[in-house]
């Protein structure tokens, strides 16, 4: 027994009808570009210049690119490089002297030294002002005896200006040198650096750093003249020798001072200035106490 169809020939004919417009209805599935540009393509494609024009533009972008992109690394600096910044810097900048950096060193250590003593009223009188150079950070200072001799008080005034009573604590009479002690020592004392005279000759730099006339601190500034000199103070009897004869400016008020080198350290301590006539002026001749016998008069040991 044969089976019904699910559709007789009328009905299939009818779907048929039906279903093929929507099917020609349907879009295109891949849509070709304009005949020009595939004419273009063509011609391009088939090309081996202009394949190989492309390839050559394409490696000339990568090379600019990668070239940008190490222009903007910081680059290494080199010996020469620093060798030409640091002569620029000194072309151009004006740099303290050697003076200056040698006063600028010695000066946290440098004091101002006043002696007194009291009259038949009790008043206090000055007896003498000097300068003297801490050595020791505890607040041990060097001046001139003649500085403190006959004293009945001593002040000491330290370069941030604290004031502090002071004590004789060690004499060398023949080198005309006294020790103090301050009583009271400012935070963070700043004491001199000393160094040997003995490899100095004639001509070396040297600066001096004191109150002459209780003005200061002042700096002047010279040469190491010569040594092994002698020198007899008008106002005493007692000749002092070996010497070092300067020529940087000192006036009275500079005794006790530092004689340092230009590179800040104390090789004398100033005990006096040749004075051919009465009135007390330097005339380009002073004398210091070697730092080798000074510090021997602190108790130090020797260099």
């Amino acid at each position: 027994m044969r089976k019904p169809a699910l559709y007789s020939p009328t009905t299939r004919a009818v779907v048929r009808k039906a279903v093929a417009p929507a099917v020609e209805d349907a879009p295109a599935a891949v849509v070709k570009p304009p005949a020009r540009w595939r004419t273009a393509l063509g011609r391009m494609a088939g090309s081996p210049r202009t394949v190989w024009s492309a390839l050559v533009l394409l490696t000339a972008l990568l090379v600019a690119s990668v070239w940008h992109g190490q222009s903007q690394l910081p680059k290494a600096l080199t010996q020469k490089d620093i060798d030409a910044a640091v002569l620029r810097t000194l072309t151009t900048q004006n740099l303290p002297s050697q003076a200056a950096r040698a006063a600028e060193k010695i000066r946290p250590a440098v004091v101002r030294v006043v002696s007194s003593v009291k009259d038949k009223k009790g008043v206090e009188q000055e007896l003498g002002e000097g300068t003297g150079v801490v050595i020791v950070d505890k607040g041990v200072i060097l001046t001139n005896l003649h500085v403190v001799q006959g004293a009945q008080s001593i002040k000491v005034v330290f370069a941030d200006g604290t004031e502090s009573v002071a004590s004789v604590t060690g004499v060398q009479a023949h080198n005309d040198l006294a020790v103090l002690q301050a009583h009271t020592i400012p935070d963070d004392l700043i004491a001199a650096t000393m160094r040997s005279t003995g490899d100095l000759v004639p001509g070396d730099g040297v600066v001096a750093v004191g109150f002459p006339f209780g003005i200061g601190p002042s700096t002047s500034s010279g040469v190491i003249s010569g040594f092994n000199r002698a020198f007899k103070s008008p106002e005493g009897e007692q000749e002092i020798g070996n010497l070092i004869q300067f020529d940087a400016a000192a006036n009275p008020g500079n005794s006790g001072g530092p004689l340092v080198t230009m590179d800040g350290e104390v090789v004398g301590i100033v005990t006096g200035i040749l004075n051919p006539t009465s009135h007390r002026t330097f005339v380009g001749i002073g004398f210091a106490v070697p730092i080798e016998s000074a510090a021997s008069a602190a108790g130090l040991p020797p260099f």
